[in-house]
């Protein structure tokens, strides 16, 4: 990654789109492969439009696995980001776990370390709140 992107905000777009874009893409494909081929023969049979068919069938079909995969996806590309920003970056949160590290600032460290455990844990919940009301609206 960093011989290509080198230091900097695009290394870490780039580390954390490739842990994120990935979980997304397979929960969305594998939603649409396993869509009931009832609803879509349904819909061919009711002469639905392409347009009306993916606003009334396929989208409610795929949006709870959506979620699913963009809650790993989130978590994963947070993951990455701070990956990113400890190895290759000179500022942010995970700049300032590897350098509070290195100058044995334990209050620093350990501050950082918790505002990044409320936030993953804050936006984990919140995606996990609107996964399940997706799960349970099927």
């Amino acid at each position: 990654m960093l011989l290509v992107f080198g230091l900097g905000i695009p290394a870490k777009v780039a580390f954390g789109v490739i842990h994120g874009v990935i979980p997304i893409i397979l929960f969305t494909l594998n939603a649409v492969k396993n869509l009931n081929p009832v609803l879509l023969r349904t819909a061919r049979v009711m002469r639905l439009s392409p347009w009306q068919t993916i606003t009334t069938v396929l989208a409610p079909s795929v949006v709870p696995e959506l979620l699913t995969g963009v809650r790993t996806g989130f978590s994963l590309t947070f993951l990455g980001v701070l990956i990113g920003e400890m190895f290759a970056s000179q500022r942010g949160l995970g700049f300032l776990i590897i350098n509070g590290i290195n100058l044995h600032n334990v209050q620093m460290t350990t501050m950082v370390i918790l505002v990044v455990i409320v936030f993953a844990i804050a936006a984990n919940g919140l995606f996990l709140a609107l996964d399940r009301r997706a799960h349970h609206g099927q």
